[in-house]
């Protein structure tokens, strides 16, 4: 009887969902849709997931909550103009021409300033990307802020934090911003340490309720560390002994991160402090120590361009919608997952269509089922069209980069998938550089030898248990 009873009323909470779903929320229609379903085959679970996937007035809030802070903090940094035109490359450059009108779009909507003194460092390989990362820690003289989406209890993990803490011990501002959902399994008196020795620490969307976290859904993806307002890191990887290839369910760790040095780290600054005062309530306004005049070290225009569920546009697939739409010659793509809407399929059916030379690659074998398999179904629809793909097979690709041309390109947090572009809040350095974008084509390339290629003739001879998880997980990739 009170089965009956709780059934009852989960079914009316339902029609209350799905009411607004229709009615209320001006929610992507394959989206929306695919909520209805679960709604109503699966009402139990539907509501459980919906109640915690897939709310919408959090997002709505967020965005409200979350857009007066950002336009309080990027108001007075426009004021502060000569923190971030240290040095312009106007448009009209004979390499950024192609890509004007992309970095005027960046500008109008992202506030995504173009700055060209920077010099960069391509990572591919952890040990060397966390070597990087902790002699600059360790060389702080003034602060150091990180935000990472991932920290694991093991040995990497405890080393970072050590080193946050020693610094904080010599007198040197510290903070570190973790992902509620992405720590959410760390020790309660991890950070006991670091605190104690004056480290500042917060929390994006934290659990308020033991094992449950309402606000799951949407989720501070990204990877960033600035030192002093001078050394800026931005990219795929988190903090775990799993990114230095320790892992043997993985093997070799695949990721791509950049160092920056010059004005682009300011604004990498600024995308932290934005994510801080949000997380903390506690407003970090201008101070000049957080953005020290540079000499100009290197000559590669960057802006950084962040996304997330606050913002109205989805300025980072947008971005890669246009490098995709300005490409010539090539369009160079790694993701662990390739989950795209529409939009982005027809981009690169048209591009490989039109005879731009348009590579995929992804890993050969899962860490999350679901999307995996929905990623091998989203590629294989692209192979009749010209597109050539390939899974990668010396050990796992956690790498987010897109070269085009060679001459531009991104790398940074944000997947090629629907999570990626709605729901997460992602970050990316877009590159505009023969030389280092020709790096990263050089990397795609040599990468090739430790692939597969994902011929359609191998596509159509796949059994009969794949095309199956194919079509499962496909029917869930508006949620995913």
């Amino acid at each position: 009887m009170l089965f009956d009873v709780i059934f009852a009323i989960i079914i009316v909470i339902n029609i209350c969902f799905a009411i607004s779903l229709v009615f209320l929320e001006r929610r992507n229609p394959t989206a929306a849709l695919a909520w209805l379903s679960i709604l109503i085959f699966l009402p139990v679970a539907g509501f459980v997931l919906y109640l915690i996937l897939g709310q919408n007035y959090t997002r709505d809030q967020l965005f409200t909550l979350k857009k007066k802070e950002d336009e309080t903090l990027l108001n007075l940094i426009n004021e502060q103009k000569q923190m971030i035109t240290a040095k312009t490359v106007e448009p009209d450059d004979i390499l950024l021409r192609p890509f004007k009108s992309m970095v005027l779009m960046l500008l109008a909507n992202n506030w995504a300033y173009l700055t060209a003194d920077n010099r960069i460092r391509i990572y591919i390989d952890g040990n060397d990307k966390f070597s990087a990362l902790l002699t600059a820690i360790r060389g702080a003289k003034d602060h150091i802020n990180l935000e990472y989406y991932i920290i694991r209890n093991d040995h990497l993990g405890k080393e970072i934090v050590a080193a946050l803490a020693e610094r904080a011990r010599a007198g040197i501002t510290v903070r570190l911003l973790v992902d509620g959902l992405g720590c959410g399994k760390l020790p309660r008196d991890f950070f006991a340490d670091y605190e104690a020795a004056g480290g500042k620490l917060a929390k994006f969307f934290p659990s308020r309720i033991p094992f449950i976290n309402l606000r799951m859904n949407f989720r501070n993806h990204r990877k960033i560390a600035v030192i002093d307002g001078i050394i800026g890191f931005v990219g795929g990887f988190n903090i775990g002994d799993e990114y230095l290839g320790k892992d043997p369910k993985f093997g070799h760790w695949r990721d791509t991160h950049l160092k920056i040095e010059g004005t682009a780290a300011h604004t990498l600054q600024i995308r932290f402090f934005l994510d801080w005062n949000f997380a903390t309530g506690e407003y970090v306004g201008y101070d000049s120590s957080y953005y020290p005049a540079l000499p100009i070290t290197g000559t590669t225009p960057i802006q950084i361009v962040s996304s997330g569920p606050d913002a109205r546009w989805n300025q980072i697939k947008e971005a890669y919608l246009k490098l995709i739409n300005t490409a010539k010659t090539s369009v160079y793509i790694q993701t662990p997952y390739f989950v795209p809407d529409e939009s982005v399929m027809d981009a690169l059916r048209i591009a490989a269509l039109s005879g731009v030379d348009v590579r995929i690659m992804i890993p050969n074998r899962p860490d999350h089922p679901f999307v995996y398999w929905t990623s091998y179904s989203y590629i294989g629809e692209l192979l009749d069209a010209g597109v050539k793909a390939y899974t990668y097979e010396n050990g796992f690709i956690h790498a987010k980069t897109v070269v085009v041309d060679g001459i531009a390109g991104s790398v940074g947090s944000a997947n090629w998938d629907v999570r990626s572009f709605r729901l997460n809040f992602e970050t990316n350095a877009f590159i505009y550089d023969r030389h280092v974008c020709g790096e990263l084509q050089e990397i795609f390339l040599r990468d090739i030898a430790a692939s597969r290629e994902l011929t359609p003739e191998r596509y159509a001879q796949r059994s009969i248990t794949i095309k199956i998880k194919e079509s499962v997980s496909r029917l869930f990739s508006p949620v995913l």
